[in-house]
C-alpha cells in the first residue's frame, strides 16, 4: 500500500505539486470514484487508479527522467561532489543509479534507474541510440561543419565518431545549434567541435532516445517516467545495429 499521490507521482503524471492539482480538480477516480485526497492509501497491484482520463500501470522497476544542472556529478556517491542521486530524497535513492553521465558542467536530461537490464541495453557500444544535445558553440559554425559531421568527424580516438546531424539554430561569433549523436564517447560533443577548431560553452542534452526533457520540469526536479516514454525507451534498447547514412 502507498499513498495515492505517491503513485500518482510514480506512475508518471507530474511531481508532487502537480498530481495535488490534478486530485484537488476531482480528476482522479480510484475503483470508479473520485478522490481528492492525497494520503489516500492505494493497492498498486489491485487498485484500479484513472488520472485525467488514462489508467495508471505501476511498474516494479523504476524510471526516473531528472532536469540534470550544472555542477553536480553522474555518479551514486562521491567524496567531494554533490551526486545526482542527492537531488531525491533519501527513501527514494535505493538501487537507483544514472543512465550514462553528463559532465559535471553539462545540464538536461538523465534518467536514473534500478533497472540494469534495459540500461546496459541503452549503453551498449552495439545499439546505436540517438542523444540530441543543444549547445552554445565559440566559432561560427556553417554548412561545412555540417558535412564533416556527417561524414563522422575524427576526434583522435581510434576510429571517426559515427555520422551525426548538425543543425544551426544560429551563426555567429557564438553560435547555437542542435547536434544528435548515436554514441556516448567520453566528452564527445566538445571534442567534435575541438576537432573542427570551435568550442563548446554551454552543453545540455535535450533528448534521448526518443524521449525529450520535460520542459516543465526545472533543473534539479524529476518525475518519473510516463508509460509510453518507457516504451520508446525499451524501443530504443531493442533495436537491431543499424547503418548510419546520411
Amino acid at each position: 500500500m502507498m499513498r495515492l499521490d505517491r503513485f500518482l507521482c510514480e506512475t508518471g503524471f507530474g511531481t508532487r505539486s502537480q498530481v495535488k492539482e490534478l486530485l484537488k480538480k476531482g480528476k482522479v477516480l480510484v475503483n470508479g470514484q473520485t478522490v481528492s485526497r492525497p494520503e489516500q492509501k492505494v493497492d498498486e497491484t489491485r487498485d484500479q487508479v484513472v488520472c485525467a482520463g488514462t489508467q495508471a500501470v505501476y511498474a516494479r522497476r523504476t524510471w526516473l527522467m531528472l532536469h540534470k544542472p550544472a555542477g553536480v556529478v553522474s555518479a551514486t556517491e562521491d567524496a567531494r561532489e554533490k551526486t545526482v542521486l542527492e537531488l531525491l530524497p533519501k527513501e527514494r535513492r535505493r538501487g537507483l543509479f544514472p543512465v550514462g553521465r553528463l559532465d559535471k558542467d553539462t545540464e538536461g536530461l538523465l534518467f536514473l534507474t534500478d533497472d540494469g537490464e534495459l540500461a546496459h541495453r541503452l549503453l551498449s557500444p552495439r545499439r546505436h541510440v540517438d542523444k540530441t544535445y543543444y549547445a552554445r558553440v565559440q566559432g561560427t559554425v556553417t554548412g561545412e561543419h555540417v558535412r564533416r559531421f556527417a561524414e563522422g568527424v575524427s576526434i583522435g580516438d581510434e576510429k571517426p565518431c559515427l555520422p551525426a546531424v548538425l543543425e544551426i539554430l544560429e551563426a555567429g561569433e557564438e553560435s547555437e545549434i542542435l547536434l544528435t549523436i548515436r554514441e556516448g564517447r567520453f566528452h564527445q560533443v566538445k571534442r567534435m567541435f575541438e576537432a573542427v577548431g570551435c568550442r563548446v560553452t554551454y552543453l545540455k542534452r535535450r533528448s534521448m532516445g526518443g524521449v525529450p526533457l520535460d520542459p516543465t520540469l526545472r533543473p534539479g526536479e524529476w518525475r518519473s517516467l510516463r508509460p509510453e516514454e518507457l516504451s520508446r525507451l525499451e524501443e530504443a534498447g531493442a533495436e537491431a545495429i543499424k547503418e548510419c547514412t546520411v
